[in-house]
């Protein structure tokens, strides 16, 4: 009935993707990917996509749909240079399955820009309770990768922020960067990132220098 409703109220007969947002524990896996199946089959949504899935969970998921010839399209994890854990085991599941991948808060709730480089400022997300971004996070060490991040972005005509979803875009197999903006100017400084995705593998290397030093 939820879907129903969701449609009704966007005004559109069927969703392209229709996600199965987070993982849930207690409720059987096969209830699940079933429900997301016969959401397909009755022409509600032309695709399933899967968001913060346990890498074995997402893969037998997968198979669960495919046994149905429902294609599951896409998987979304947090993502960025700070947070690299898709890395390794969801990329592969991606790739053995065929799915695209999606990464969310790509500037790491703000850090992966220059806001942070001098103090917290008041009304930013760490100065205010509550949120994913706390103000114990934000070492001297980190602050240190940030700015050396910062420099490299300012050699590559680009801002910290534009370089950091560059960075994601230039990964095999990224299908897009969900990217959030307070302000018309935040959205477009994000946009003009696609001027410049290239990496040389001396950029890359130095990158990886950086955040584990």
């Amino acid at each position: 009935a939820s879907i129903n409703q969701s449609l009704k109220r966007t005004g559109l007969e069927y969703f392209d993707i229709f996600y199965s947002h987070r993982y849930c524990s207690e409720t059987p896996l096969e209830e699940t990917v079933q429900a997301l199946i016969d959401i397909v089959k009755q022409g509600k949504a032309l695709y399933v996509g899967l968001s913060k899935y346990p890498v074995d969970k997402a893969a037998e998921a997968c198979e669960m749909m495919r046994q149905q010839n429902v294609r599951c399209l896409i998987y979304q994890d947090r993502y960025s240079m700070l947070s690299r854990k898709p890395e390794g085991a969801h990329f592969a599941m991606c790739r053995e399955h065929g799915l695209g991948f999606i990464a969310f808060s790509p500037l790491a709730q703000g850090l992966l820009t220059n806001r942070y480089i001098n103090g917290i400022p008041e009304g930013s997300r760490a100065a205010r309770d509550g949120g994913f971004l706390h103000r114990e996070d934000i070492t001297p060490e980190l602050v240190e990768k940030i700015k050396l991040l910062d420099a490299m972005a300012a050699r590559r005509g680009q801002s910290l922020a534009q370089m950091a979803i560059a960075w994601l875009l230039a990964k095999p197999g990224m299908t897009s960067v969900i990217v959030g903006a307070s302000s018309v100017g935040q959205l477009d400084n994000n946009i003009a990132a696609v001027d410049n995705i290239e990496f040389t593998i001396e950029e890359l290397a130095e990158i990886d220098a950086i955040l584990n030093q």
